[in-house]
């Protein structure tokens, strides 16, 4: 009997690993108290005002949701001043990920992205059996002129993490500026800015002006997930010229959007108070990790999102699971071709000053510091 066999594209894809749950870490190292600094989530509980609107909604859930999410659409349409026409919604920016994939690629294109960033872009451009082109890293972030020197005939859509994915890295709107400057009409260039709101330099790109000037080659995508704390209902949405999403409106999941991630989004994006202590909490953070990561000796990068990357050396496997068995999760970075990297999620002070003291103990006794 001849077995059935998955479609050819797939036997090159690494699946995503996510990190580690913390249920799955009590359950093998007979753990209670658990922290989890690996997954880039908001250390903060949702905003009140969000959590009031779930409850209200709860009554619902015998009901579908809007396929279209247009009230959801209309909200982010008037924050972001363009036309409901301009916006979709997803499943997480994994989601709008899969619907750009889905709706552009085939096994004549080619993708170009960047070394040592988010692995969910290589997974569906496999998926859809076209051709993965990775430039090097420069200074830790994306060359954006090599980027843009990969591009060819072929070319259908380039990846931008910025921030970068697990870097923290950004690119400057100069440099923005010149890879769009060299890109073809025929290439569709992605900004993925799920960080973008933690970013605190002037230099950070408007991507929404290329939307609002008419560009037909953009689309930008953002999340829900990390300034909101709201990672658990999977949101994420896309901004682009309604020609280009026309295709992924064709192809999306009937119900992508739940009804509670529709009434949770809209009740967030009223939430200006909160939004605003999430930066300054994480800003906070960010600066004592620096600190810490200084006194212990150990290189990172300078982040503009809600992490760090660490450098802790050869034995940075041992040092993840070391930790994991103190009940401490960060990322490590071996699957971003970071091997001797760990990426630490920026925590409440509680969470960093726990996770700095585990590691000061661990690099002691491993002798790695």
């Amino acid at each position: 009997m001849t077995p059935i066999k998955p479609q050819r594209g797939l036997d090159v894809i690494k699946a995503y690993v996510p990190g580690k749950p913390i249920e799955e870490v009590q359950r093998e190292y007979g753990l209670q108290d658990v922290i989890k600094l690996a997954s880039n989530e908001n250390p903060m509980e949702p905003p009140p005002k969000t959590i009031a609107a779930l409850k209200d909604a709860l009554c619902r859930l015998n009901s579908y949701p809007d396929g279209q999410s247009y009230y959801l659409r209309q909200a982010l349409a008037a924050r972001l001043r363009v036309n409901p026409e301009q916006v979709t919604v997803g499943n997480g920016a994994d989601g709008i990920i899969m619907q750009t994939c889905l709706a552009y690629l085939d096994d004549t294109s080619e993708v170009i992205v960047s070394q040592s960033s988010f692995p969910v872009y290589d997974i569906y451009t496999h998926v859809m059996r076209a051709k993965l082109i990775k430039t090097p890293v420069r200074n830790y972030g994306l060359d954006l002129d090599a980027m843009a020197g990969a591009i060819n005939d072929q070319t259908k859509i380039i990846f931008v993490c910025n921030p970068n994915n697990p870097t923290g890295t950004m690119n400057a709107a100069a440099e923005v500026e010149a890879l769009m400057a060299r890109v073809p009409d025929h290439v569709l260039v992605v900004f993925d800015e799920a960080y973008f709101e933690f970013v605190d330099s002037p230099d950070y790109p408007d991507t929404l002006r290329y939307i609002r000037e008419g560009r037909k080659n953009v689309l930008i995508m953002r999340t829900y997930s990390k300034i909101f704390a709201l990672a658990g209902i999977r949101l994420g949405y896309g901004i682009a010229d309604s020609e280009i999403l026309a295709p992924m409106f064709k192809i999306k999941e009937p119900f992508a959007v739940n009804l509670l991630a529709q009434v949770a989004g809209i009740a967030a994006l009223e939430d200006d108070a909160y939004r605003q202590a999430s930066v300054a909490a994480n800003h906070a953070g960010r600066l004592f990790l620096y600190q810490e990561c200084e006194r212990l000796g150990l290189f990172y990068v300078k982040s503009h999102a809600n992490f760090v990357l660490v450098r802790v050396g050869a034995q940075a496997g041992k040092i993840f699971q070391s930790l994991l068995e103190k009940g401490v999760i960060v990322r490590p970075c071996n699957g971003y071709d970071l091997p001797e990297f760990v990426r630490i999620t920026v925590g409440n002070p509680a969470q960093n000053a726990r996770l700095i003291k585990t590691l000061e103990t661990v690099l002691r006794t491993l002798g790695a510091n």
